[in-house]
């Protein structure tokens, strides 16, 4: 749905975005992952049209994109980081207003607004002046007038900047939805929680460039790091913990005080056998906790600074 090719943006003497490619497919969600600065905003910028590439190509559902055309570009619903709604007027009219925009007019129109409303949770606040919103609720109606017209790609731009938790769990929520009806989504972000929450694949970029791509267990194959699996418990533990090394993907299991940790390569496949040995061994369980290595890791072992930095 979206080939972005070797894109290059300088601004005087920075480059911006330096050889960026990436690829997203029908249905899929991909996470653009990085701090402040790092070229998030500059590398949707190109994509969408709304910035000339120095160097470098993309194309969206088979139709180049350029900042000469609109040709290519209606197949794109943009999510920008800043507001692009009307205070003055209510979500409604925001919504009818963008659809005229779109092309869209008449009963058509009328029941797209009525089911975006729906999605993004403000049918009840429809008729409300949009600078009455919260700052939540704006961002949803932002959503909504991306979706309006059936996008086939959806960028989102940090959308959850600056809102309170349950209003950005709501937002999360509404995009969780979107890839599973076919549209492909770009979702650019600074939290590390959202990218593993929602994305399908993610693309580390810091300072223009992108690090590292694949999904969150690919990224998590390149630091080495394993899952940690801690057994709570009573019994013959130490027997439990010597069974649990013959498992195929334990690298170890050792035994303390009414506990076993256990280091895994993919300790979710494998959990029912864990448990199963530890039981069979003469263990009985209490409790288990799964604690799987995060993309903070990654991105702090690939750039040697955080996430957030």
């Amino acid at each position: 749905m979206l080939t972005a090719a070797s894109l290059v943006k300088r601004f005087g003497g920075l480059t911006a975005v330096d050889g960026v490619s990436f690829a997203i497919s029908e249905g899929e969600t991909f996470g653009l992952l990085g701090p402040n600065g790092a070229g998030k905003t500059t590398a949707i910028s190109m994509i969408c049209g709304l910035l000339k590439p120095n160097e470098g190509s993309v194309t969206v559902d088979g139709e180049p994109i350029a900042t000469t055309s609109t040709r290519g570009r209606s197949a794109i619903g943009l999510v920008p980081q800043d507001l692009a709604i009307y205070p003055d007027l209510t979500g409604e009219e925001n919504l009818r207003f963008f659809g005229h925009l779109y092309g869209m007019s008449g009963q058509p129109l009328a029941g797209r607004v009525a089911e975006v409303l729906e999605l993004v949770g403000l049918s009840e606040r429809k008729d409300n002046h949009s600078k009455e919103y919260s700052g939540g609720m704006k961002r949803r109606l932002n959503i909504g007038i991306g979706l309006l017209h059936r996008p086939k790609l959806l960028v989102l731009d940090e959308p959850t900047v600056g809102v309170d938790p349950q209003s950005r769990n709501a937002i999360l929520e509404s995009v969780e939805n979107l890839s599973t009806a076919g549209m492909a989504v770009l979702y650019t972000t600074h939290y590390m929680e959202e990218a593993e929450r929602l994305c399908d694949r993610v693309a580390i970029i810091d300072e223009g460039k992108i690090q590292a791509e694949g999904t969150r267990r690919e990224l998590v194959s390149m630091v080495g790091e394993k899952d940690r699996v801690t057994i709570s418990g009573t019994g013959n533990l130490a027997a439990a913990a010597e069974a649990l090394r013959l498992i195929a993907g334990v690298t170890d299991a050792s035994s303390s005080d009414q506990r076993i940790d256990v280091l895994a390569t993919d300790a979710s496949a494998i959990l029912p056998e864990l448990l199963a040995s530890v039981t069979t061994s003469g263990g009985s369980i209490t409790g288990v906790e799964v604690e799987e290595p995060n993309l903070e890791a990654v991105f702090l072992h690939l750039t040697g600074k955080a996430l957030r930095d």
